[in-house]
Parts: C-alpha cells; structure tokens; sequence
C-alpha cells in the first residue's frame, strides 16, 4: 500500500486555477495534492538581445520556491548571489516543454516568461510547474489574440507532466515527498496532448532499474498525462 493509500495508477488530487492575479497576462495556481505552484506568464513586446531580427520569439521559464514551501524555511537563493543547480535545471526544462509546443515564428519578435513560483512543495513541483505553466501560457497568448496583437494562437498541442517511481519493486504514479525520498527509482516524464515524448528524466536512486520497470513507468506516464491533458482542456474551454 502506498503512503498516500492511493493505486499505483492514481493521480493526486489536481487543480487548475485561472486568472489568480490581477496583472500578468496569463496565470495559473496548479495543485498537485499538497504541492501547490502559482504560475504567471508576462508579454514583453521584444526578443531576447540574441535573437533579435530574426523573426521569431521566446518563451522562457523562472523557477522558485519560496522560504516556507517546505517543512524548515529555506534561504531565499538571491541572498547568496546565484541560483542553485537545481533551480537552473527545473526552469530551464520548464522553458523546453513550452517551446515544445509554441510556434516561435507565429508569436513575432517577442518574449513571454512564465515564473513558477512554488507555495508549498510536497513532491512533483517541476511536474505541477510545467502542467500549470501550459495553462498560463496559453491565457497569455488568448490575451495577446484579443488584442490583435497575434493574428492566430500559436500552440501546436497540450504539453503536461508526471512524476513516476519505483516503489518496493512496483511503479507508480506521482510521487509525494515521503514516496519520492524512499523509491528506488525517480522518474519525469514530460508528453505532449497528442502523445510524443518531449523530456524523459530517470534515475536509479536505491538500485538500478530495468527497460522493462522503464516501459512499466512509460505506460503510468502516459495515461496519467493523458488526465492532466484533459483537465488542462476543462480549464481553459
């Protein structure tokens, strides 16, 4: 039995909260059971320095958490001058999910940033993250459609993500903190609406794990995207 009393194939509890801030063009609290990220995409009408006069945009991602999202208080990281690793890796997947499904070209010389800013952490935060920021994006690009900024939407497809595990030897889906800091294996998986894989991150924790124990956690994947998909279609309907 999982922790959590939960089937293996089971999903936490998830949400998807529109339009939670006054001012950001898009916006989105996703929850993930008790892991909760608020979401907010911000226009800004150039590209970045890099990319000018090419023709095409940027959608890029910022990560954070605040000091309180876990059980002791965690030093803010622009106290110590520089980002962590783990920060640096977590925005920058955030922002290749999203330009997975974004026709750059469409959306013109200009940049949207989602911020991802975790309010309490139990597990999955990247996944919940790049789930919710889909969401923002997507409110961010309607917004700039209602104002004849862009002539058509440019996303190509849904994009959402899952946390996956081997726990005693079984996989299952979505991991809280007290599954995740035990399982033998830790995986993300990162799946457009229609299927393809964008990101696949897994890693022997315990002990090493098998192509089939992979396929097992591919397969749990891949349906539970396919939820997260169809809730991320209720949302913005």
């Amino acid at each position: 039995m999982r922790p959590s009393k939960r089937a293996p194939d089971e999903l936490r509890a998830v949400s998807l909260e529109r339009n939670v801030t006054r001012y950001a063009e898009g916006s989105c609290l996703v929850k993930f059971g008790e892991t909760h990220v608020l979401c907010t995409a911000s226009l800004e009408d150039k590209p970045p320095q890099w990319l000018r006069g090419q023709g095409r945009g940027w959608v890029t991602a910022e990560y954070a958490m605040l000091p309180r999202a876990t059980h002791t208080r965690t030093r803010r990281e622009v106290t110590s001058g520089r980002q962590s690793g783990r920060t640096q890796e977590i925005q920058r997947l955030i922002g290749r999910s999203l330009r997975a499904v974004t026709d750059l070209p469409m959306l013109g010389e200009r940049q949207i940033t989602i911020d991802c800013d975790v309010l309490q952490a139990d597990g999955g935060t990247r996944t919940a993250s790049i789930t919710g920021a889909w969401v923002a994006l997507h409110d961010c690009l309607k917004w700039m459609h209602g104002r004849s900024i862009i002539k058509d939407i440019p996303l190509r497809d849904h994009v959402a993500a899952v946390s996956c595990g081997m726990s005693n030897g079984e996989a299952v889906l979505d991991l809280d903190y007290i599954e995740d800091s035990a399982a033998e294996t830790d995986a993300n998986f990162v799946i457009t609406g229609l299927g393809a894989l964008v990101e696949v991150q897994a890693t022997a924790e315990a002990a090493v794990f098998s192509e089939a124990s992979l396929n097992s956690m591919l397969a749990l994947a891949r349906a539970g995207i396919a939820k997260l998909v169809e809730l991320q279609k209720r949302a913005v309907a």
